[in-house]
């Protein structure tokens, strides 16, 4: 990206957006393959302990 600190805030927040919106459109994420979540520790809630109570 190129260097940004010599430009007003507005137009800082456009070059800044447009950078990104082309690096997403350069390499996509791949889609997942498990469903999301789905990774995440099961906890039983007796082991929340206070939290829940």
């Amino acid at each position: 990206m190129a260097n940004t600190t010599k430009l007003a805030k507005e137009e800082r927040k456009k070059a800044k957006r447009a950078s990104r919106k082309k690096r997403k459109a350069e390499n996509p994420l791949k889609p997942r393959d498990y469903a999301r979540g789905s990774k995440k520790p099961k906890v039983k809630k007796l082991a929340r302990g206070q939290a829940k109570r």
